[in-house]
């Protein structure tokens, strides 16, 4: 498409916003928005802090923590990432351990070569099977039901004592982490 060729001309002379860009063009915002949308799931660029920029300007690790997490699509936070690297060679990214579970279970029977995460608590790089998780507590730094990893038991149970839930190993929280999202919860739409 025309457009999306000429977008790639544009944003390295400053048109580096949707409405800077549906300015230049006489189109909606919506327009570009699709445009947008279609160019970074081609790769050609990428959207961070309300700016275009060309794939070419940014770093590999910034392309992949702005397309968000592979399970919920949520931007990612890099105190709370987890990267799984499958035997395939392909990296998923998780914005959280909640949603490196789900991922995980989505992928039963896929050969996963490494998983990494943060400490909560130091902020190091931690192995994902060997944590320690607080699952369900009160503090929810990302998404629900919260579980947020610690490399430490100590910390884990320290950290429950504070905010609840319950402190899992990585066997126990992956069952765990998809039961509670399979509860079944009654919902009334008689009113819509």
């Amino acid at each position: 498409m025309r457009r999306h060729e000429r977008i790639l001309e544009l944003i390295p002379q400053g048109y580096r916003t949707v409405k800077a860009l549906a300015d230049y063009f006489n189109v909606s915002l919506m327009t570009v928005y699709r445009d947008v949308r279609s160019m970074e799931k081609k790769g050609l660029l990428v959207r961070k802090h309300g700016m275009l920029l060309l794939k070419s300007e940014v770093s590999e690790e910034e392309v992949a923590s702005s397309q968000g997490c592979d399970f919920c699509s949520k931007a990612i936070d890099k105190r709370l990432e987890v990267v799984l690297r499958l035997v395939s060679g392909k990296v998923l990214r998780a914005c959280c351990p909640h949603c490196a579970f789900m991922l995980i279970k989505r992928l039963e029977g896929s050969e996963i070569l490494s998983c990494m995460t943060w400490d909560f608590v130091r902020l190091n790089p931690i192995n994902f099977f060997s944590a320690r998780y607080v699952i369900n507590s009160e503090a929810i730094p990302c998404c629900t039901p919260s579980v947020i990893a610690f490399f430490s038991e100590q910390d884990a149970f320290k950290f429950q004592k504070g905010f609840g839930g319950q402190v899992m190993g990585f066997e126990e929280a992956l069952s765990e982490v998809p039961r509670l999202m399979t509860i079944p919860v009654k919902v009334n739409l008689s009113g819509l």
